[in-house]
């Protein structure tokens, strides 16, 4: 071979090769942090610290199990102390390790949303590029489940989905779960009925907001359906009063399928890890990843589309509301053109 010729590159490994790697190093990352857990935080018997004697295997799964009551990182009320473990839904002012882990998930976000759009450029570097991707694929996605009506409620939707998607996924990281000051946000049914009481709160006010008070009251007491007779009055009366208790309903159905799933997830993999150490949470967790993903997309579209339900026209409104385009049409268009009926 001479000296002037030039030995062609090596052709670059094809992308599904680079998936099944990127894989194979995830699965790999699962079982070292999986060994660093058990050997530097192993499990302790309820009850006991972090070092006492915990018997295989029994003492393994309840160990290593967290119960639905948080862990009271500072109590801001020390003179009336609450058990511990007594109470699942409490009001007592406390800083909890789920309201700890939390804030850390926001603080997280917040630092990398201002990183990506810092000085953000025509031709984006890889993370604006990334927050840009997963913005529009969400833009998209909720404008394709909830219309044109949805896209000013676009930005809410997305900071609820990735606010829950990664306090879902904090809870299959150590040292969250490991440690009594750490716990995933979403397995605590106190943050999920919090989260879920804000997004009530926030569609009933855009119900309000779009049609009034009595506007939208009479979504749910259409006391004008007695124009049309009193036995229709009273068969509209009596689905508005089934559509107002299926109301109050809803952040109970947003908070609860959230808490159940990312908690009753988290208890399957506690057990199974402790059972099998390291390899065969691997499956599990991969499962956990999804539907952890999965359990953010529902409770962020259906307060999306809850919203769009609250502002929707109903009733008699919307004759009104016709009248009203048609007003507007005309002032619009030209004096000599009719308006279309």
């Amino acid at each position: 071979m001479s000296s002037d010729q030039v030995t062609a590159p090596a052709p670059a490994p094809t992308e599904r090769r680079r998936v099944v790697r990127r894989l194979g190093l995830l699965v790999v990352a699962v079982i070292v942090l999986d060994i660093l857990a058990v050997v530097f935080l192993p499990p302790f018997p309820l009850g006991g610290s972090q070092g006492d004697a915990c018997a295989y295997p029994t003492c393994y799964i309840t160990g290593t199990l967290e119960l639905p009551p948080p862990h009271t990182v500072i109590d801001l009320d020390p003179a009336n102390p609450l058990a511990s473990g007594s109470v699942v839904i409490g009001f007592h002012p406390s800083i909890t390790s789920t309201i700890l882990t939390m804030w850390i998930v926001m603080a997280i976000l917040v630092l990398l949303a201002f990183a990506a759009t810092r000085g953000m450029k025509l031709i984006p570097n890889r993370l604006q590029n990334l927050l840009e991707f997963a913005y529009e694929g969400l833009e998209n996605f909720g404008i394709g489940m909830g219309g044109l009506a949805a896209k000013p409620y676009i930005p809410l939707f997305a900071a609820f989905f990735l606010l829950i998607l990664f306090c879902n996924w904090s809870g299959l990281v150590p040292p969250v779960g490991k440690i009594e000051e750490l716990r995933a946000p979403t397995s605590d049914v106190n943050i999920t009925l919090g989260l879920a009481l804000v997004s009530f709160g926030y569609f009933e006010f855009q119900g309000f907001r779009r049609h009034g008070v009595r506007g939208y009251l009479g979504r749910f007491f259409p006391v004008y359906e007695f124009r049309n007779g009193i036995g229709a009055g009273i068969i509209a009366m009596f689905v508005g009063l089934i559509e107002l208790m299926l109301e109050f309903v809803k952040p109970v159905t947003l908070s609860m399928r959230l808490f159940g799933n990312i908690y009753g997830g988290e208890v399957a993999l506690a057990a199974i890890t402790a059972l099998t150490l390291f390899i065969a949470p691997v499956m599990l967790f991969g499962l956990e990843v999804m539907l952890n993903f999965i359990q953010a997309l529902i409770f962020s579209i259906l307060s999306l589309m809850f919203i769009v339900l609250a502002i929707e026209s109903h009733g008699d409104e919307e004759g009104e509301l016709g009248h009203e385009a048609v007003e507007t049409l005309e002032h619009l268009a030209p004096k000599d053109q009719p308006i279309p009926a």
